[in-house]
């Protein structure tokens, strides 16, 4: 069964940083979509909170993942996310339901920044890059 990820920093087509491109290059864009909640900026890279109950949207590509289950394991490195220790990690790789701008719903891992975004400002647009 195919594993999807929601990208919606990053890990975009075009944005993947030279220390994660090659594994970035592994996954395959499905389609635009986006998630209900908020978009910080943290500098460098994006956060985001998703939230139904939010107005806001989290826009961003669903990518699915390679059957070569050492893309999520270098993801998940890239990203501050150990599972042996969650509540230490920058993010949270958990299951989140996408909704595709093409229409139609995919449940994609999801990176859910785990700090307090202090003095972070939102990304109003809720698009990272662009």
């Amino acid at each position: 069964m195919s594993q999807y990820l929601f990208a919606y920093g990053t890990l975009q087509p075009g944005l993947a940083p030279t220390k994660i491109a090659r594994v970035a290059a592994k996954l395959r864009p499905v389609g635009e979509g986006f998630v209900r909640g908020v978009l910080y900026d943290l500098g460098g890279y994006p956060g985001a909170v998703a939230d139904p109950g939010e107005a806001g949207r989290i826009n961003g590509t669903v990518m699915k993942l390679p059957e070569d289950e050492g893309v999520l394991e270098r993801l998940d490195r890239y990203e501050g996310f150990d599972p042996q220790a969650p509540e230490t990690s920058e993010y949270i790789r958990e299951k989140q339901a996408v909704e595709l701008k093409a229409g139609g719903m995919v449940e994609c891992w999801f990176y859910r920044y785990n700090r307090k975004p202090r003095n972070a400002p939102q990304v109003e647009n809720g698009a990272w890059g662009k």
